[in-house]
């Protein structure tokens, strides 16, 4: 089961584990998918561009056992929605099927549906503005986690749509969570790749519960730091962290390689930072 585009699996965390193999100089770079395919996907992704990831998963999905109700429109935020559903029997018959990117689309057409409408932004609010001209009087039903952000369902109100939602199902914290936090407040993670607002927060809380909340935001800081999108960026600085990277298109890979580029530009940085240190001696 996979999670939202532009958000959202348990391997052990990797710290040097003792096999009789030296200890990889790659930096570190956590990861918080959930514990499915996601995280394994995710931590390939980020081996084959040559850093070593740390899998700390920060979300666990609950299904409510719902389905979508009948409507005009039917949006689906996530792929989780979207197989979730599918596993339920549910079909949009003659609605008009929203997805929020291109990762949902792609497991509603998977599904066997036809997906009429893919926003140019991946992200609540543009979802709205994809919408607004089109819901004007019409019934729109929004299906998604727990979580979902306000702007979608406040802006088509505002555009005139009878809104309904439906809770798919509910992301919690796995228990033992946190493990990334205690390597960024001992100064010993590289980077970190925040999903949705819901990773920052549980990550934050994780970190709390091991004591460590403070001295895991300083080591943020001094690491770099990628927001999957603008609102979870948001969510990071409300809370103290700075997001340095933030990719145009919100989806994992786009993620990865940017923080992954973030971590080669300082690195090259600080190269050149040492070569001219030693020519002014």
């Amino acid at each position: 089961m996979s999670d939202a585009d532009g958000a959202d699996g348990g391997d052990d965390v990797r710290v040097g584990e003792s096999d009789g193999t030296a200890e990889s100089d790659a930096p570190r770079v956590a990861v918080f998918r959930p514990a499915d395919e996601r995280i394994d996907d995710a931590t390939a992704l980020l081996e084959s561009l040559g850093v070593d990831p740390v899998a700390d998963p920060m979300l666990a999905v609950e299904p409510t056992g719902a389905v979508p109700a009948e409507a005009p429109y039917v949006v689906l935020t996530s792929k989780t929605g979207v197989e979730l559903a599918a596993e339920a029997g549910w079909k949009p018959g003659d609605s008009t099927l929203v997805a929020i990117g291109p990762a949902t689309a792609e497991a509603a057409r998977d599904a066997g549906w036809a997906v009429d409408l893919v926003p140019d932004e991946y992200t609540s609010a543009g979802l709205v503005e994809a919408l607004a001209e089109r819901v004007d009087g019409e019934r729109v039903e929004v299906a998604r986690s727990d979580h979902g952000s306000d702007v979608l369902l406040d802006g088509l109100r505002a555009a005139g749509a009878s809104v309904n939602e439906t809770v798919l199902y509910r992301l919690t914290r796995p228990e033992g969570a946190g493990e990334s936090a205690e390597l960024a407040a001992a100064g010993a993670l590289d980077a970190a790749a925040f999903t949705s607002s819901l990773t920052v927060t549980h990550f934050l809380d994780a970190a709390a519960e091991r004591g460590v909340r403070d001295a895991a935001i300083a080591g943020l800081n001094d690491a770099v730091v990628g927001a999957i999108g603008p609102p979870t960026a948001r969510t990071a600085a409300d809370h103290g962290v700075e997001a340095s990277v933030v990719p145009a298109d919100a989806d994992f890979a786009a993620l990865a390689r940017a923080v992954v580029d973030a971590l080669a530009a300082d690195s090259t940085a600080a190269g050149a930072s040492r070569g001219d240190a030693s020519t002014d001696r």
